[in-house]
């Protein structure tokens, strides 16, 4: 048995039908972890030995207590848990009509924060276990035309931040797990708006147009989803609460430690040129 299945054997995966979730999914049943994945469409998990699927719409909050009631139960408490499902709505805060952020909010920062308050109990009572927050480093390196993303990241990291503290000397650990760029299909699933306020032409919408062009050319250089399943795998192992980034040199190493050492308006004027919003 490898030392990851030694300590973690049932995991809950959302969010496991494509991308980080997947290679996360599968990383743990390579290491022998028997895994319940989710995805709005089960048809399109992986049919594999050790792996249940399970449908959950963050959507709904009747969805949310039953994935959690079906996983928890065929495991017979779970170990692990990791809150990866999510999508991007991109467009201008203003022009995009607000219902829309309010769902992404709900989706996938309140409805998020719920499988965590089913999970702690079980975890706690059993004195072991560990939640992983896949916030992202949109919360300390905000993206433009993308302000509900960069609100439910930087909330499940304040969390992840809280619920560390409150489960410090007991058996169960907390990752705020912060990827960059992967190489996945986020963009192609992106909700993007028409900006039916903005004529195409207008300064804002050429800013919004450039930003979509960078973010569209970094993930295509971006690294595999395999090497965050590889870096979580490394912190799982090592059993410690606290915030891992995941990504490029430069993403996840280099500009977290520059950043603190730059004033904030030039750092802020530096993305604003990098991402054309200038």
């Amino acid at each position: 048995m490898s030392k990851l299945a030694d300590r973690y054997q049932s995991a809950l995966v959302t969010g496991a039908s494509t991308g980080l979730g997947r290679a996360m999914a599968e990383m743990l049943l390579e290491e022998g972890v028997r895994v319940w994945g989710t995805a709005r469409e089960p048809a399109r998990l992986p049919v594999r030995t050790g792996f249940t699927a399970v449908a959950l719409d963050l959507d709904s909050d009747a969805s949310v207590s039953a994935a959690f009631a079906m996983a928890d139960r065929g495991a017979g408490g779970l170990d692990l848990l990791v809150n990866n499902a999510g999508y991007g709505l991109f467009g201008g805060f203003a022009e995009r009509d607000f219902a829309g952020w309010q769902r992404q909010l709900d989706a996938m920062l309140v409805r998020t924060l719920r499988l965590s308050h089913l999970a702690l109990p079980g975890m706690l009572a059993r004195n072991r276990g560990a939640v992983v927050n896949v916030s992202s480093l949109a919360a300390e390196f905000p993206l433009p035309f993308m302000s509900g993303y960069n609100v439910v990241k930087s909330g499940l990291a304040a969390f992840s931040e809280s619920l560390m503290m409150e489960v410090a000397k007991t058996g169960i650990i907390v990752i705020d797990f912060r990827p960059g760029d992967y190489r996945t299909g986020f963009n192609q699933t992106m909700q993007t708006a028409s900006e039916k306020h903005l004529a195409p032409e207008l300064p804002r919408a050429v800013r919004q147009q450039r930003a979509w062009t960078v973010l569209e050319a970094n993930l295509r250089t971006a690294p595999p989803p395999a090497r965050a399943a590889a870096d979580l795998r490394r912190a799982l192992v090592r059993h410690r609460s606290g915030t891992v980034r995941s990504g490029t040199f430069f993403q996840a190493r280099l500009a977290p430690l520059l950043a603190p050492l730059v004033p904030q308006r030039l750092r802020r004027a530096v993305a604003a040129r990098y991402f054309g919003c200038f």
